[in-house]
């Protein structure tokens, strides 16, 4: 079903077939005409199934630009997601001139985000901590608010956030359009949908999306560490997710990968922002093959190519191991999902057990002499961002200019605000390195430096 099909203005059509939004997805086709028709409405969708799109082509196409308030709010578990969604907003909204969408996230300076609400914003998109604490100190208004929507709603109420949930909603207008998102459907989502929406119509498109082609198996050991590393020595994947339940054991196999020559990086609640910006991007640009997560510190990551994702620890619910694997598979591609399981996890691994998941010994697997994982990629950070007027073609042109880099050698470029991170094929870091020291960006010095 195509987009034209919709009540949306030509100018909206226009810039969807320009961004590659050709066909609707199951929840777009299903819920985009009710948010069109201002229903309140309850989804279930899974993530990579293009439930931002649904809620934000809604939100956007009843936006009144001229108005410069805050029209809509849209409530994300992690500062991650919320940077995501923010993006795809903003790509959405180049239908039209001057919206002006902002992120309010934990994590991040208080001042600056004050600074950008006194110039005002038409839609806000953020974590329910930060937005309180903006409401509380009267420095956001949503008394204008039209539309509310509540992303990933079963990750906030699993991170403990329905408390300021609530007192978000205390500062909203009774009358509102609210919108809930959510991968699970459990009785505590219709609890709260009962409480906060206006007769939510309730639409579940999961059975009629394409399941993510996940081959699952399951490896009983002695040793989990030993078992990793032949996993990754049998299968080869490119990129890997290994989730563990608790922090201090995402930091210990990283340090053990890491003496096997295997190139890890753990991310887990005790990380500054920076430092989460710095494995996050070193995750996603191919500069790092491992990353070793918790459930929580993994929420909001999006990776569209995940080659496997390991349970290194059994998940304690069958629906945080659903969401774990979900993120292989995607668009497509081949999966692979493992767990691994000790002596002391038999009983519960055992519940898994059915006609597709392949269980078996770790003797199966195999570590191939000298094995090692090696990045295809390796990050710069400049010291300068979006503050600076830092663009991703600066960042190139100083690269590929005379002499420089050919553009193939640059992978993917990431601009925060003070800081820029650019991917560069390992054999020509040297030489990005010293072209970006030497040289000038924009007629100015930046340091420069590896990470």
């Amino acid at each position: 079903m195509k987009f034209s099909t919709l009540a949306l203005s030509d100018e909206m059509v226009s810039n969807l077939d320009k961004i590659g939004y050709e066909k609707m997805t199951p929840v777009q086709a299903e819920t985009l005409p009710l948010i069109l028709e201002g229903k309140d409405v309850i989804a279930q969708a899974k993530t990579g199934s293009g439930k931002t799109a649904a809620f934000g082509i809604g939100l956007l196409s009843k936006l009144q630009v001229k108005k410069f308030r805050v029209q809509a709010l849209v409530l994300c578990p992690t500062r991650e997601l919320a940077d995501q969604v923010a993006k795809e907003l903003r790509v959405i909204a180049k239908f039209a001139h001057n919206i002006k969408i902002l992120t309010l996230c934990g994590g991040a300076a208080f001042g600056p985000q004050l600074g950008s609400l006194r110039h005002g914003a038409h839609i806000i998109v953020g974590t329910p901590g930060r937005i309180l604490k903006h409401l509380n100190k009267e420095t956001l208004s949503l008394e204008n608010l039209e539309t509310l929507v509540l992303d990933e709603a079963d990750r906030m109420l699993d991170m403990g956030f329905i408390e300021e949930i609530d007192k978000v909603l205390e500062y909203a207008p009774k009358t509102r359009q609210t919108l809930l998102f959510s991968a699970t459907y459990t009785n505590e989502i219709t609890f709260i949908s009962n409480r906060i929406q206006n007769d939510a119509v309730s639409v579940k498109t999961v059975s009629t999306e394409v399941k993510n082609s996940i081959q699952e198996r399951f490896y009983e050991t002695k040793n989990k560490v030993d078992s990793l590393i032949k996993i990754f020595s049998t299968f080869k994947p490119e990129n890997i997710i290994v989730f563990t339940n608790m922090k201090v054991v995402a930091k210990e196999i990283a340090e053990k990968l890491a003496q096997n020559k295997i190139d890890a990086l753990a991310i887990h609640g005790d990380l500054e922002q920076y430092e989460r910006n710095d494995v996050l991007v070193q995750f996603a640009n191919k500069s790092c093959p491992v990353l070793i997560a918790t459930d929580v510190a993994a929420r909001g990551l999006d990776i569209k190519e995940l080659s496997m994702v390991v349970n290194y620890d059994l998940p304690h619910t069958e629906e945080t191991y659903t969401h774990r694997i979900g993120r292989t598979g995607r668009a497509g591609a081949e999966g692979i999902a493992i767990t691994l399981y000790d002596e002391y996890e038999i009983e519960n691994a055992m519940e898994y057990k059915d006609e597709f998941r392949i269980f078996e010994g770790s003797e199966a697997l195999k570590k191939q002499n000298n094995f090692e994982m090696k990045p295809q990629n390796v990050t710069l950070v400049i010291e300068g961002g979006k503050k600076d007027k830092l663009r991703a073609g600066d960042l190139l042109g100083a690269l590929t200019g005379e002499n420089g880099l050919k553009g193939s050698s640059i992978g993917k470029i990431d601009i925060y605000d003070r800081q820029a991170y650019v991917a560069i094929q390992r054999e020509f870091i040297d030489e990005a390195h010293k072209k970006l020291s030497n040289g000038r960006i924009k007629n100015k010095k930046f340091s420069v430096w590896v990470l």
